[in-house]
């Protein structure tokens, strides 16, 4: 069959070629680097080595340090404050000696001279409430930000320190060699914020009838990481930007009024003490209650809880083992239910605190939703490694070990509407999936802010389709990213920023990153060969420091694609998509030479008399297509049927149907990007037909590429991309024959240039 199409085709590639090298020649005279958009990223990417290796995994000599932190809480619901008494244990498991350490105070962000507030600009808003001018132009600033009362080694001698902004350098006494250990104490405490006036990660809130909540996070100084590729991470915490944390246990006690509820990261190690009875036989039978989340505080405790007065406290005891960080909430409302979610052979409980406000709408989901997450994650991962998961009602959404903060409250009658119920699904979704990239999956957010919030992203869409596939179709990805595409270029940065310098921060770090991962399992790689990459990844760097080339090394190394070329144009480059037909010519066969076939015996001094007998291609757009032609008098098969008959068996020759029409398509990419073209042919008799060229059909031309088509019947309508499955952002020039409102974009278009 390859014979026979080069027999059909030859006088369209020959002439084809031949013009195209001389115009190479023409415009190719000048020396350049290699331009193109499929080179590899060897320049962009760090050099392997025994760290982090060529194939994207952790090499043999891969190492990372580990803190324990031993920690008793006061918190003071009176006066908003907490307090902390802290042993912290560190292991120096790297190859290096350590002069000093470097630990996060991420409060200090709300400190009264914090710098914070002096890095971004802006002019005045054109109005102001009066609480919002009081505390913008009048009011003394919140007094915010870590108080140390003292910084000791374990015999009680005080350690120097010095305080940068959010960062505390501690100068060790002597130099920690590698395989050891330093053990020292801090004792600290805080005033506590009200996050909804200050819209901050974690604070408190105080409810109409007076009681409060507090979801409280970075709440402890914590070590910052020290790694193999940048030794300390001590860049300054702005209030945007994350987190780089190291893996530890946390042994912590906290203390609190005795009507409140709490849970946070990791397991409650004294149930008995601070639950009555009847909630702790309810807790022990939750163990096992696998069908529908069921009450260990009912709505009639937390209601009488809240309506309680009383001086006494309760302690908390939490243990957790490997996790990166450590956050509680907690509050005299909160009701409490409960579920368990079998992942294979391992049974983990899915948990919901919440206040009357949201009682509703979170009974029906809230647990539910963080159920449906830790198994579609687990699938897409690994099975998810920790004992519980935590939602709690708080009006924000944030992220921690076992617990995250998700917003949605039903209105005073307890009645919500979808968009409050989509909202509550979306939130919960993404915050539990927090638990596994970056909280297992341990990326630097503070400098990759794609690698969290990007993966969890794409992976948040794949679970919010198994909880409602109705309320959260897949099929508006990737279109949803289209308009922050082709956006002005001056307010773009490439997903490759360092996240407080990108704009557009929820477009750039969320939803590009999850669109372009999306394009990869459903258009370009396949999600047979997408999720296994995927899942190598995630198991490869599970309770490990990946960075981006890790991620990007796993994928191609896990499924035999070379995805340089995608790396590069969409994390790297704000560059768009946009692919079309440029031009369209329909042929008729005949086996008479063209005009052109002419030409070109001519160029080359071919005596067209010894030329065997062949078959030509004539346009209908040409001036020798005559009435014959169109009529289909003209064509002559013996010519195709001699050669059959002469190079194939009868039987194949009975599978062989000789085209009517073929079809020239020119596409064009005005966009920066290369993508695939995928081609939908619509038949006058109404069938329909696909095919899909992978993006590696622009990598010698990256303006315009021709291909040919045969078939047995006309084409009425061609398409690129019918399913908008490549972001493209111009719609206009996707069809043929062109629709009249495409004519009018055009216009448009034209009208703008002029």
């Amino acid at each position: 069959m390859k014979q026979l199409f080069v027999l059909l085709l030859s006088s369209v590639i020959i002439s084809t070629s031949v013009f195209a090298q001389e115009d190479q020649q023409k415009n190719g005279e000048r020396a350049h680097y290699n331009i193109s958009k499929f080179k590899q990223l060897h320049e962009e990417l760090p050099t392997p080595n025994k760290q982090h290796t060529a194939s994207g995994a952790p090499g043999y000599e891969y190492t990372q340090q580990q803190v324990d932190y031993k920690m008793d809480i006061a918190l003071d619901t009176e006066n908003h404050k907490i307090s902390g008494k802290q042993t912290i244990t560190y292991h120096n498991n790297s190859k290096d000696n350590l002069e000093y350490l470097w630990v996060q105070l991420d409060q200090n962000v709300r400190a009264a001279d914090a710098k914070g507030n002096d890095i971004n600009g802006g002019g005045p808003r054109v109005s102001y409430s009066p609480k919002n001018f009081i505390k913008n132009f009048m009011g003394k600033p919140f007094d915010g930000g870590f108080k140390i009362a003292t910084l000791t080694d374990v015999n009680g001698k005080d350690l120097n320190h010095t305080i940068n902004n959010t960062m505390m350098r501690i100068d060790l006494p002597n130099s920690l060699a590698s395989g050891k250990t330093f053990v020292f104490n801090i004792t600290w405490w805080y005033n506590i914020n009200n996050y909804r006036e200050d819209r901050g990660r974690s604070g408190f809130e105080i409810f109409e009838d007076g009681t409060a909540a507090y979801a409280i996070a970075q709440f402890y100084p914590r070590l910052a990481v020290y790694n193999n590729v940048e030794g300390w991470q001590n860049m300054q915490f702005w209030g945007s930007s994350e987190f780089a944390l190291e893996f530890g246990n946390f042994d912590v006690s906290i203390t609190t009024p005795k009507n409140y509820i709490l849970n946070g990261t990791g397991v409650l190690t004294n149930p008995k003490d601070v639950l009555s009875k009847v909630q702790y036989n309810k807790y022990q039978q939750a163990q096992t209650n696998y069908n529908n989340p069921m009450f260990i505080v009912t709505p009639e405790e937390a209601m009488a809880a809240s309506k309680e007065k009383s001086n006494k406290t309760k302690t908390w005891k939490l243990y957790a083992e490997n996790v990166r960080d450590f956050a509680f909430a907690t509050s005299s409302k909160y009701m409490w239910d409960a579920m368990a979610v079998k992942l294979n052979n391992k049974t983990v409980m899915a948990y919901s605190l919440y206040p009357e406000e949201g009682k509703t709408l979170w009974q029906e989901h809230s647990t539910k939703v963080v159920a449906n997450t830790l198994e579609v994650y687990s699938k897409h991962t690994f099975d998810y490694p920790y004992p519980q998961a935590t939602s709690v009602n708080v009006q924000m959404g944030m992220e921690y070990p076992m617990i995250s903060f998700n917003y949605g409250r039903t209105d005073k009658n307890g009645n919500y509407t979808e968009r409050a119920k989509k909202g509550l699904i979306g939130v919960v979704t993404h915050e539990v999936g927090h638990s596994f990239f970056p909280m297992i999956v341990n990326s630097d957010e503070r400098q990759w802010t794609w690698m969290d919030e990007g993966i969890n992203s794409f992976v948040e869409i794949l679970a919010e389709y198994k909880y409602d596939s109705i309320l959260f179709p897949m099929t508006k990805y990737p279109k949803n990213i289209v308009r922050y595409m082709k956006g002005d270029q001056s307010r773009l940065a490439p997903i490759m920023t360092q996240g407080d310098n990108v704009f557009n921060f929820g477009s750039n770090a969320y939803a590009k990153p999850a669109a372009g991962l999306f394009i990869l399992r459903q258009t370009i790689m396949g999600p047979e060969l997408f999720d296994h990459a995927f899942k190598t990844y995630a198991t490869r760097w599970k309770f490990k420091h990946p960075t981006p080339a890790d991620f990007f090394r796993t994928m191609e190394d896990a499924s035999a694609m070379d995805l340089d070329w995608f790396w590069r144009g969409w994390f790297y480059t704000t560059g768009n998509n946009d692919i079309g037909i440029k031009e369209v010519k329909k042929y008729h066969i005949t086996n008479k030479p063209t005009k052109d076939a002419i030409k070109i015996y001519e160029r080359y001094n071919i005596n067209k008399d010894a030329i065997p007998p062949s078959l030509f291609l004539i346009s209908e757009n040409s001036e020798e297509f005559t009435d014959d032609l169109k009529n289909n008098k003209a064509e002559d098969y013996s010519i195709l049927t001699n050669y059959i008959n002469q190079n194939f068996s009868s039987e194949e020759n009975t599978t062989m149907k000789a085209p009517k029409y073929l079809y020239e398509l020119k596409f064009e990419k005005p966009g920066d990007l290369v993508m695939p073209i995928i081609v939908e042919f619509e038949y006058e008799d109404g069938s329909k037909e696909r095919k899909q060229y992978p993006a590696q059909i622009w990598r010698k031309n990256d303006t315009e590429v021709t291909k040919v088509f045969p078939v047995s019947k006309a084409i009425k309508k061609i398409t690129i991309d019918p399913d908008q499955q490549t972001a493209d952002v111009d719609l206009s020039n996707n069809s043929w024959p062109k629709t009249t409102e495409n004519k009018f974009e055009q216009f448009k278009k034209e009208q703008i240039k002029s």
